[in-house]
């Protein structure tokens, strides 16, 4: 109480000849000022803002664009409020202490403003006007969702910065380190009270994300450890362990600073409204999502380098043991995080390139080549890719950590001779693949026979193809034991077949009825495409025991000589029937015994008996 009467004491000494309530009334003039240059600022971009919000957003330039320009005016607009009423404010002449108590709280208004600002730029929450509709959200959230988040962030934030400028006030007014510790804490319990309330009333996932059909289901321990958590926080931060305070607060919020981060940039970068969804993400979704983890890992490490008193320019002029791993470490870091946006990079580029691949192409044109050739090749060299920038990245980092790589590199060649002779097979698998892709033997989609393996190709390892076999199973079959290769879809097949029929039948009629089914054949437009030769009958095959066996042919593209053979035996069939060519078919003649030894002698000498002269 004492100090509270002294401070009193001397702020009514810097207000002699000033009554409080006219200093009160000046103070929220400044405010008024601020807010009507503002309103001013909003009337005069009325017009812009409009057709920011009037806009498409199906593009993600569009998109971008209009995040963006709704972000710069809100920010211009928290700039023009603290112009217009700081500004003003320190344009007069004020007494000292009044003149900081003022600014003081002036100033957490501004930061409390800007953080509304960042709260609608994030989530959109529809509280502040026609410039929040949902499509404006940047974090994927429902609206209640947004609104709760929405809330919380500026209850915090306002918390915090008011109470900020009020241990700030204290402190000019005089009050002991003793009574400013105590009211810190009793605002860092309102605080604590804050982030209790968010850890167990947030909205659930089925909630708060937007067409989540099963969500992970929360554990009844986890708000508890996350109390747990923040209550450890609160007691760190009184007893003064700071260090202990901002590694468990880094802990806590970077793991959902990174997801959330995720989130906005798949969700900013989304396909426009009706399109198909991209098997892999866009390159701007990529640098959204890897860029931002990166700055947020980033800050964390300063965060942390700054909480810990490590001067990193000082460091870098220090050769001790300590500074050389501090050193290595966050060039590690570096290292890993660039190595792993180029990899996502590449990765996405090769990625969406085998989704343009796998829209088929007619088969048997350079197109369908192609894209065999690149479904074949592309995951080869994404998992190359992938090793040789894993290899690299981990060689410079044990660099950076002052590891001596060049032993390291000499050690690994002798260790992989011997692992080589120890695992022939192995080296025999990889090596036989990669002469196999070299000599383009077989590609993605072909079916192909090796021994007692034969299916579709589905895929490619460093040592192994999986083929799908028609009938459902799929083979692993390393390169090594593949051995010779029968290709079956490459270029053309000819397609054999065999018909019989009975000794008395014709065999002109029936040869024009197969040139011309094989005409038809090549005019329907099912079939046409793929039909290379039509079918025709090339003659005689043999005599068989009940018929005369005839031999057909066609060339058509591969794999579609089963649909066609099915079709071309249909209308054979028919046109037989219609035409009266019988089938052979096993027959079994029936004769009276007395008749039927001169009609087997009478058969024979027809047999025997030659032609009679011309």
């Amino acid at each position: 109480p004492s100090e509270f009467r002294s401070a009193a004491d001397r702020l009514l000494a810097e207000l002699h000849g000033r009554r409080i309530v006219g200093v009160l009334i000046l103070v929220l003039g400044f405010v008024a000022l601020g807010a009507g240059t503002e309103w001013l600022f909003r009337r005069g971009t009325a017009r812009p803002q409009q057709r920011i919000v009037a806009q498409p957003m199906e593009t993600v330039s569009e998109r971008v664009r209009a995040i963006g320009l709704r972000l710069a005016f809100g920010v211009s607009e928290v700039a023009i409020f603290g112009l217009g009423s700081i500004g003003a404010f320190l344009a007069f002449d004020w007494p000292p202490l009044l003149h900081q108590v003022v600014l003081v709280y002036l100033i957490a208004a501004v930061v409390l403003r800007l953080a509304l600002v960042l709260g609608r730029f994030l989530l959109a929450p529809n509280s502040g006007g026609p410039q929040d509709t949902e499509r404006f959200r940047v974090v994927p959230l429902t609206a209640d969702a947004a609104r709760f988040w929405y809330r919380r962030l500026a209850l915090f934030v306002g918390w915090f910065a008011f109470g900020r400028a009020t241990l700030d006030v204290l402190s000019s007014l005089g009050f002991s380190p003793e009574a400013r510790e105590l009211v810190a804490y009793a605002l860092g319990l309102g605080l604590l009270a804050i982030a209790l309330n968010v850890v167990w009333t947030r909205p659930r996932a089925s909630d708060a994300l937007p067409n989540v059909t099963q969500p992970p289901a929360r554990h009844a321990v986890t708000p508890w450890l996350l109390s747990l958590c923040l209550v450890l926080l609160w007691g760190f931060w009184v007893v003064g362990f700071m260090r202990l305070f901002w590694l468990l607060a880094v802990a806590l919020l970077l793991p959902p600073a990174i997801k959330v981060a995720r989130m906005a940039s798949h969700h900013v970068s989304r396909p426009a409204a009706g399109a198909e969804a991209p098997s892999a993400p866009g390159l701007t979704a990529v640098f959204l999502d890897r860029g931002l983890r990166a700055l947020l890992i980033a800050g964390a490490a300063l965060l942390l380098a700054h909480t810990l008193q490590i001067d990193l320019v000082e460091m870098s002029g220090r050769d001790t043991l300590l500074t050389r791993l501090l050193r290595g470490a966050l060039s590690s870091v570096v290292i890993l995080l660039v190595a792993d946006l180029i990899w996502q990079v590449v990765k996405s580029l090769i990625d969406r390139r085998l989704a343009q691949a796998e829209v088929l192409s007619p088969p048997g044109t350079e197109a369908a080549v192609r894209q065999a050739r690149l479904r074949t090749l592309l995951p080869i060299f994404r998992n190359v890719i992938f090793v040789v920038l894993a290899v690299v990245a981990v060689m410079m980092a044990l660099s950076a950590l002052g590891v001596e790589i060049g032993p390291l590199i000499a050690g690994a060649g002798i260790v992989g001779v011997a692992v080589g002779f120890g695992s022939q097979t192995l080296v025999k698998d990889v090596f036989s693949g990669v002469f196999y892709l070299l000599d383009d033997a077989f590609r993605v989609g072909e079916y192909i026979t090796s021994g007692s393996y034969k299916g579709t190709v589905e895929s490619f390892g460093f040592r192994s193809v999986k083929l799908r076999h028609h009938r459902g199973p799929l083979f692993t079959v390393p390169f090594g034991v593949l051995g010779a290769v029968q290709n079956m879809s490459r270029d053309w097949v000819i397609d054999k077949l065999t018909v019989g029929v009975s000794y008395d039948s014709d065999f002109d009629k029936a040869k024009k009825l197969i040139k011309q089914i094989g005409k038809d054949l090549a005019e329907d437009p099912e079939f046409a495409p793929n039909i290379i030769e039509p079918l025709k009958m090339q003659g005689v095959e043999q005599f068989g025991d009940y018929g005369i066996q005839i031999r057909l042919k066609m060339m058509t593209k591969p794999g579609e000589q089963f649909v066609i053979r099915r079709r071309a035996l249909a209308l054979i069939k028919k046109a037989f029937d219609e035409n009266g060519i019988r089938f052979a078919v096993p027959t079994v003649q029936v004769a009276d015994r007395k008749e039927a030894g001169p009609v087997a002698a009478h058969q024979a000498l027809k047999l025997v008996k030659p032609p009679p002269p011309e």
